[in-house]
């Protein structure tokens, strides 16, 4: 592997630089910060995939809305344009709102999810918006008896939240498919797309501005109130006020313990020749994943790079985010360590790029979308890593929230889902959830270790410990 060598040079790895997928194409010409006080029908306080889906499916809805949408850096910035490119099905949450519901309810939610991953290729399709999209399906690989005894477990509860469609396979048809090393089993999805990130947040902040959204860059929301936000350069006064910014939640006053900013690191080789593809398929295309407690996530880029991203170190102190994605040369080496484990064909690849995110993660670990009619206040997000999608649906819901709300229509199939005005308790205080955070991923990854020489069929008791105590359980 190349050395890993700051922010660029000859023949090293840049690392941080925001994301590859930043750096391949540049940033956008910035965009103005809020002039001074002024006045909304909406704000939203966000400019990732939240906000301006939100922006986009209330201008569509009720073109004459003033709506104003603050972003603390530039549409983007978080992990809108930092994560892995999986447009999937995925719901943070829903097993809990099943017990909690019932279990068809939450089969109503896992089919809205469904279809929002249709509805993404719909709109960039009708937009204009070209974001290397390509419906492949998800692939989720078992590279051990245990990871393939919860694959099975895993693929048989979602044939029984309707997808019906999906495929189980064993070693061999794996490997027709998509050649592993050690893959033994794999579930796949047709519920599923390879995206650019960048090119889906940019094509959608231009498309909301030419509906006449406003958007304000390195405009910083420090407090949010009913009816106001305040920023360093004024404050935007609107009846409804949405939060959408997930793992930066902890930035605006009083919200520090709400979410979690869990980070996520990424790696990125340069483009692989076509007799690497040769040997190891993945024509379709298809997102990979794999049934690890610490959980590893890859797609084949449109240029025939891989890109494949796991936890690195997974929580700051006091819920601190990075500035710029630079990533440890340690996580840099154990991700390059995971690609080769994966492939070993890719030993002689170079990795062109490092750089890492936070998601938010609600201390249950379940998304939620929520408008308060008292205040005005909604807020949607806490996808733990599937927001992609999850995003998309959120925003139309909170939509459909404000156009009850504004008596502009009623209750919607949208606003019925289990997930709408779920609420959470808030994570502990320092030190204990840096320390907890911490076990956490060490019990995960040393359970990842011990399965893998075991050669047993059992879950790790240490990782379902550790599930029980997060929460996620």
């Amino acid at each position: 592997m190349r050395t890993t060598t700051g922010t660029g040079g000859t023949g090293g790895t840049i690392n941080g630089a925001i994301s590859f997928w930043h750096a391949r194409d540049g940033l956008a010409a910035p965009r103005e910060p809020l002039p001074g006080d002024s006045t909304a029908d909406v704000c939203v306080v966000g400019g990732g995939y939240t906000g301006l889906w939100t922006a986009y499916y209330l201008k569509k809805a009720v073109p004459f809305l003033n709506i104003t949408v603050l972003e603390a850096a530039f549409c983007g910035y978080g992990a809108s344009g930092r994560n892995g490119g999986w447009l999937y099905n995925g719901i943070a949450g829903r097993d809990r709102f099943a017990r909690r519901h019932g279990h068809e309810p939450a089969v109503r939610l896992q089919r809205a999810m469904n279809d929002a991953v249709t509805e993404v290729i719909d709109v960039c399709a009708a937009e204009g918006i070209e974001a290397d999209v390509h419906r492949g399906g998800v692939i989720e690989v078992a590279r051990s008896p245990a990871q393939a005894a919860r694959l099975r477990d895993f693929h048989s509860v979602e044939v029984a939240f309707g997808e019906t469609d999906r495929v189980l396979r064993g070693a061999r048809e794996t490997a027709e498919q998509l050649r592993v090393a050690g893959a033994v089993a794999s579930s796949w999805t047709p519920h599923g797309a390879r995206i650019d990130p960048v090119r889906l947040v940019k094509g959608l902040a231009a498309t909301v501005e030419a509906l006449g959204v406003t958007i304000h860059e390195s405009t910083p929301v420090t407090e949010i109130g009913p009816k106001r936000a305040s920023t360093p350069y004024g404050t935007v006064r609107a009846p409804y006020v949405l939060r959408c910014t997930e793992g930066f939640t902890a930035t605006i006053k009083g919200r520090r313990r709400d979410w979690l900013p869990m980070n996520s690191s990424m790696i990125v080789t340069e483009p692989l020749p076509a007799e690497f593809w040769d040997a190891v398929g993945w024509t379709g295309r298809e997102t990979l994943g794999d049934m690890a407690h610490a959980y590893v996530y890859a797609q084949r880029t449109a240029d025939d790079r891989i890109a494949i991203g796991g936890r690195g170190v997974p929580y700051r102190y006091g819920s601190r985010t990075d500035s710029d994605g630079r990533t440890q040369p340690a996580t840099v080496a154990a991700l390059h360590e995971i690609l080769l484990g994966f492939f070993p064909q890719a030993a002689r690849a170079g990795i062109d790029h490092a750089w890492s995110g936070v998601l938010g993660v609600p201390r249950d670990w379940c998304a939620t979308v929520t408008l308060d009619r008292s205040t005005g206040l909604g807020w949607a997000g806490g996808y733990v890593g599937s927001g992609v999608a999850a995003a998309n649906l959120a925003a139309r819901t909170l939509r459909d929230l404000i156009q009850r709300d504004s008596g502009q229509a009623g209750a919607t199939e949208l606003t019925a889902l289990p997930w709408v005005g779920h609420k959470v308790r808030k994570w502990e205080p320092e030190p204990l959830r840096w320390l907890g955070v911490r076990a956490l991923y060490a019990a995960y990854r040393g359970a990842d270790r011990r399965e893998s020489a075991a050669r047993s069929a059992e879950t790790d008791r240490m990782a379902r410990l550790a599930d029980r105590i997060s929460g996620r359980a």
